[in-house]
């Protein structure tokens, strides 16, 4: 079987995305369209959500029927109707006697100061990428929400650098099957947990990447306004999880965001992990949850390698190359 190494790896997930680059902003929608056991994991003290409050293990819903990751701040969650629209008009939601009501929970980042702030995913584009989904390839970096996503930004956006849409999987002999998906959009710098190196960050007036506790340490309050950031993203696994199992493996794949962005989970993140069961595979939450913090620490640091720079936003490997 030909290995795609992004979690459309994951029986039962597919992807798709839309990104408009005049606004630099862009929607990220995972399609599950026979259905998926779901959790969700609200670190940051500045999200923008939609749903999550169904994914609770003592709420009714057992299902979801995709998840949409957007730019565009709290304008971005409009993006998830079109995702419905979508879904409805091919029949694929909750029966509820008169019709189905597809269930589309979904999260946002802050991109509005990247490009045209006027320019934000709504419906027509959130159906766009719902239309685009698909197993196999799709382009990591400036792509879907992580068009407009930067990071570094503790220092001030005129400081910040590309961040990006990041995807890996990893797939055992005995059939398992781990992915993650995330759009890395972070106030803090990106650490490869491998070598300890910032790969990414706040640069100084030189446009070297200065440490993030430097600037801490340094600034008397961070400049910045409430919910200017945030990283979202998504775990999925085949293995057999309830509501409850699959909560707790969103909260153990924080971990891979601990491990690769310094600081994390601050007053101006709204980080957000869902966690998506697939399958009928028999494993150990403890074991699915250790998987996805590695894989999604991999997806991170492949968001920021692939991702382009753009004006104002230079990219990982043009700062590390030019020092």
């Amino acid at each position: 079987m030909e290995r795609f190494h992004n979690i459309t790896d994951v029986p039962g997930v597919k992807v798709g995305n839309e990104e408009d680059k005049l606004g630099y902003t862009g929607c990220t929608v995972l399609l599950l369209e026979k259905g998926a056991v779901c959790g969700v994991d609200v670190r940051g003290s500045a999200p923008g959500t939609r749903e999550t409050d169904l994914l609770n293990p003592v709420n009714l819903i057992d299902r979801v029927h995709s998840i949409c990751l957007a730019g565009g701040s709290a304008y971005g969650l409009d993006a998830a109707s079109g995702v419905m629209q979508f879904l409805e008009k091919k029949g694929i939601g909750l029966d509820v006697g008169a019709g189905v009501v597809p269930i589309v929970p979904s999260a946002v980042l802050f991109d509005l100061p990247v490009g045209d702030p006027s320019i934000r995913p709504d419906q027509k584009m959130g159906y766009k990428a719902a239309s685009n989904a698909k197993r196999g390839y799709f382009p990591l970096g400036n792509s879907g929400a992580g068009c407009g996503a930067t990071v570094g930004k503790i220092a001030g956006h005129h400081r910040a650098m590309k961040g990006g849409l990041g995807s890996a999987s990893k797939i055992f002999p005995n059939g398992l099957v781990v992915g993650a998906i995330v759009a890395v959009n972070a106030m803090g710098e990106i650490r490869n947990p491998e070598t300890g190196e910032v790969i990414a960050g706040a640069r100084d007036d030189q446009g070297k990447i200065k440490s993030s506790l430097e600037w801490m340490l340094e600034q008397p309050a961070i400049p910045l306004k409430p919910g200017a950031n945030t990283t979202i993203g998504v775990v999925a696994c085949n293995a057999k999880l309830t509501k409850s199992q699959a909560s707790k493996v969103a909260s153990m794949a924080h971990n891979g965001l601990a491990r690769t962005i310094y600081p994390v989970h601050t007053m101006f993140d709204g980080d957000t992990i869902f966690s998506l069961s697939t399958g009928d595979m028999s494993a150990s939450v403890d074991l699915i949850g250790t998987i996805a913090a590695d894989i999604l620490a991999e997806a991170v640091i492949l968001a920021v390698k692939n991702a382009e720079g753009i004006k104002g936003f230079p990219s990982s490997n043009e700062v590390n190359e030019s020092h």
